[in-house]
């Protein structure tokens, strides 16, 4: 009887590598609280060592912070392709309704990691870096004036957006809740500006 050599693993290229522990990571804080994931089980999961999760990323953090910057970048890309796939003439309402509810269809898609409270400090630097990038959509579609009171109307809006979302992630994300949250928020802003400007 002859014994079976197991088959040999396969070396990842750096970019490969660093995809699969970006998908380790996602899928443990998709399902844990920043707290709760250990580096050497992300390690395990994308097939390599923690050593080597951080020559990639430097630390747990930074993981963390990495793992938050690209899916806020697929979440923009998202809400990006459905306000280019309305027509030309769309209301200003109609389009700031279509990317509020693209961001809920995020926050369903990822209800657990939506309620994580527990951040390290880099994760602010990449929220404040998609806030702005929410900020500059809000004002290409509803071309604000350079007024205080537009500027935290945006940022209410948002801030809105990001409470009500999180209430309605812990209630299990319910679809006959969905249309109204975003008509609230687009309420909350529309009574903010006065008016939706376009």
């Amino acid at each position: 009887m002859t014994a079976t050599r197991p088959a040999p693993r396969r070396r990842l290229g750096p970019e490969e590598r660093r995809a699969a522990i970006l998908a380790a990571a996602r899928a443990a804080f998709a399902t844990a609280s920043y707290g709760e994931v250990a580096v050497p089980e992300v390690a395990r999961q994308a097939g390599g060592s923690p050593a080597i999760v951080f020559h990639y990323f430097g630390s747990k953090e930074g993981l963390y912070a990495a793992v938050l910057e690209a899916d806020l970048a697929h979440l923009a890309d998202r809400q990006r392709a459905a306000d280019e796939a309305l027509p030309a003439n769309t209301s200003a309402r109609d389009r700031v309704r279509t990317w509020v509810l693209a961001r809920l269809d995020h926050v369903a898609a990822h209800a657990r990691g939506s309620l994580a409270r527990e951040e390290p400090a880099a994760a602010a630097g990449v929220r404040d870096r998609a806030r702005e990038l929410d900020l500059a959509f809000l004002t290409e579609v509803l071309q604000p004036t350079d007024a205080a009171r537009d500027r935290f109307s945006l940022l209410g809006f948002l801030g809105f957006l990001d409470a009500a979302g999180a209430v309605w992630a812990s209630a299990g994300c319910p679809e006959d809740d969905r249309h109204p949250l975003a008509e609230a928020a687009l309420g909350a802003l529309q009574g903010a500006l006065g008016d939706w400007r376009r």
